[in-house]
């Protein structure tokens, strides 16, 4: 588990016990069962890291909202864009081993994750990885309900793929931008879980 949650989750567990203590049991019920939702949502599950060089796993759990081709500084590039329901794990890892050369954050707004405009106006944090012979944008996209995005590397890191990068609180978005002559290995509709979904392969 994600150790602030802890900090979250600990203030209801307090107030249900005094009021469980007061008699009040099914305030206090309710205030046990937001403590406990807190806990589920910042699990950090152990993951068995999939594929190896040449392979391109998901940042993030969720499901794939879209798979399309797209320009990045004028070369072409495809596209993830996943959407992670508050039920998925939040936990993002590392899509490619490599150094992380650029950090970007951008302040924003908070559509509805799940909405293409998300994508162009929300507050987002945006990593460029280089290693394994190629380039990946990864964006952590901030939903109507996370107001936090964290980053937990610098400029410089080097990392491997699967490894835990940061996590975006309360549903949210994750897109994934890499060279569009890697065919991609899912569809919409599909889910897909960080570090052990494969997104895409080198031909």
């Amino acid at each position: 588990m994600v150790r602030t949650g802890l900090y979250y989750a600990a203030p209801p567990a307090l107030l249900g016990g005094l009021l469980g203590w007061q008699g009040w049991w099914l305030a206090a019920a309710g205030f046990l069962f937001l403590a406990a939702f807190v806990l589920f949502f910042f699990r950090d599950p152990e993951r068995v890291v999939a594929g190896g060089p040449g392979a391109i796993v998901s940042p993030a759990d969720g499901r794939v909202l879209a798979v399309e081709e797209t320009m990045l500084d004028g070369v072409p590039q495809r596209q993830v864009s996943i959407f992670l329901s508050v039920f998925d794990v939040h936990v993002n890892r590392a899509p490619i081993g490599g150094t992380i050369t650029a950090l970007r954050y951008r302040p924003g707004k908070f559509h509805v994750a799940s909405r293409p405009r998300a994508s162009r106006e929300n507050e987002q944090n945006e990593v460029v990885l280089e290693g394994e012979g190629t380039r990946v944008v990864f964006r952590q996209i901030a939903g109507i309900l996370a107001r936090r995005i964290e980053f937990w590397g610098k400029v410089g890191d080097q990392v491997e793929r699967g490894q835990r990068l940061g996590m975006i609180r309360f549903g949210s978005r994750a897109e994934i931008i890499f060279d569009s002559r890697w065919p991609a290995q899912v569809r919409p509709g599909e889910h897909v879980r960080a570090g052990s979904s494969i997104l895409a392969v080198r031909e």
